[in-house]
This record gives C-alpha cells, sequence and structure tokens, in this order.
C-alpha cells in the first residue's frame, strides 16, 4: 500500500471508529483554493468535507484540492452535487474517502448511491482512479477500495423521512447526513430551526434514532459548536460543525467588534439553522 492509500484508508477507518466511539467533528470546505484546501486539512478535524452542491468548487478544482488535503495528511468526503454515478465515481476516482449524496427520497435511490460505490459484483462502479496509474503506488484492487469507500446520503425532504426506515436499512450504507435547512423547508416548517420549533426538533431526532438503531452514522450540518454538542448528546455520530467560509466571516467580524466596540455597524451574522 503506497502513501495516498494509506491516508485513505486511516482516514476511513479513523472515521468509522469516531463514530463508533461517540461523534466525530467536520469542518465543510467550499473555497476552491489550494492554500485554504490544505490549512483546512492540517487541522486536527476529524473529516473535512468538500462541497461541490453549495459550495464555490467544482470538479475541475476537485482534484488539486484532493491533493493538497492528501498531502496534509487527510482524503476528505466530497459532497456531490447530485444523486447520479458519474459524480459519486469521479469523486471517488480522484481520491475522496467517501461521498455525501444529497436529495436521496427512497430506498431504491439510497441503494443506487451504495451501488455508484461499489464495484461489481456488489455494485456498479467503473474501474478507472484517475491518480492510480500514474503513481508509482498504483491503485488498489477492487474489493480493497469497496471496504473503504465512505456512503452517505442526505435525508432532506418530506419524501425522504417517509421512507426513513426502508433507508437506513440500505445495505451497504454506511450513513445519512441532515440537511436542516432543506429538511424543514420540505416538511413545512419554512426557515426555523430546531431551536424555534419542537416538531422539528422531533422529526430531527426522529432520523438520529433511526441511524443509531441501524447501526450507521447519524450525520448532521451545523450551524455552530452549540448545535453539535447539543445533538451529539442526542446520538448524532457526524457533526460538522464549522465551514471555511463562516470562519473567514466571523474571525472578520470579531477583528472589526474588537476595535470598534459597540459602535460598528457589523452585526452577530445570523445562523441559518
Amino acid at each position: 500500500m503506497g502513501p495516498n492509500h494509506g491516508i485513505v484508508a486511516r482516514n476511513a477507518e479513523a472515521l468509522r471508529a469516531a463514530w463508533d466511539l461517540e461523534a466525530a467533528y467536520g469542518i465543510w470546505s467550499s473555497i476552491p483554493d489550494l492554500s485554504v484546501a490544505e490549512l483546512v486539512a492540517g487541522l486536527p478535524y476529524d473529516y473535512v468535507c468538500i462541497d461541490l452542491q453549495h459550495g464555490v468548487a467544482t470538479f475541475s478544482e476537485l482534484p488539486g484540492m484532493l491533493q493538497a488535503m492528501r498531502a496534509a495528511g487527510r482524503a476528505p468526503v466530497v459532497r456531490v452535487p447530485w444523486n447520479e454515478p458519474a459524480s459519486i465515481m469521479r469523486a471517488l476516482d480522484t481520491g475522496a474517502v467517501g461521498v455525501v449524496v444529497p436529495m436521496v427520497n427512497s430506498a431504491e435511490e439510497a441503494a443506487a448511491a451504495v451501488s455508484a460505490c461499489r464495484f461489481p459484483s456488489t455494485g456498479k462502479r467503473s474501474w478507472g482512479p484517475m491518480w492510480g496509474y500514474v503513481r508509482s503506488d498504483g491503485a488498489l484492487p477492487p474489493a480493497e477500495q469497496d471496504a473503504q469507500a465512505l456512503c452517505l446520503v442526505m435525508i432532506e425532504t418530506a419524501n425522504g423521512v417517509d421512507a426513513l426506515e426502508e433507508i437506513v436499512a440500505t445495505p451497504g450504507l454506511d450513513g445519512v447526513y441532515i440537511g436542516p435547512n432543506d429538511l424543514a423547508l420540505a416538511c413545512g416548517y419554512g426557515r426555523s430551526t430546531y431551536r424555534e420549533d419542537p416538531d422539528l426538533e422531533a422529526l430531527i431526532q426522529r432520523i438520529v434514532t433511526a441511524c443509531r438503531e441501524a447501526g450507521i452514522a447519524a450525520g448532521l450540518h451545523c450551524s455552530d459548536p452549540e448545535m453539535a454538542q447539543h445533538w451529539a448528546e442526542r446520538g448524532a455520530t457526524m457533526l460538522t460543525i464549522a465551514q471555511d467560509t463562516g470562519l473567514l466571516m466571523d474571525a472578520g467580524i470579531e477583528a472589526l467588534l474588537q476595535v470598534r466596540g459597540g459602535g460598528t455597524d457589523a452585526a452577530e451574522p445570523a445562523r441559518p439553522y
């Protein structure tokens, strides 16, 4: 096993171990800059997720970002733009440790995402690691890549909630990642958050509990560390607590507040969740 393969295996094993022991805490990466990618990957979070759905980064920047992150000692997870095989396979071929697949509405859609992460005979992933053929360490055999690749699907729609029990029972699924903004919008709560609406809090809790009972990771996108602590105490095991763009904005506002005090027009940024 070459050096990059070791990074992928180490991150997959460490993330699964964090899920099993307590909770994994991660950072979201949206800025397609190699220096930023290297910096966030070098921080002692349990995982980094590159956002190709709502972030600024695209598949054009992904190879360089992944290369910078692997050089910093971490193989990140990638949120792909949509649940379609080409995006999932491309992210894994480029060197991601796993994928987060948005807007999954049924067990069939969850199974399709899992299948795109696994080679035949258990899946439909096509062979073609982008960096495997140009490195002396080559590419791992299919069965070993299957064992390392993490597949998480997002439940963030009313249809997804209706199919919750079937989705979490999907063979080969590693976890569910909850998108609280879309979940609230799709289920009739508008822009409310769990902090404001106990029914929405109960809905998130229902998904977390279903994941734990199924023996898979229960992930949640959080607006701040306090939200992550709240849900870690309630069983969530994969919690994103910061985003590179948000950290930059918060630090800029905090620096300005320190010198201007109460006389500034800068206000505490609104929390979206």
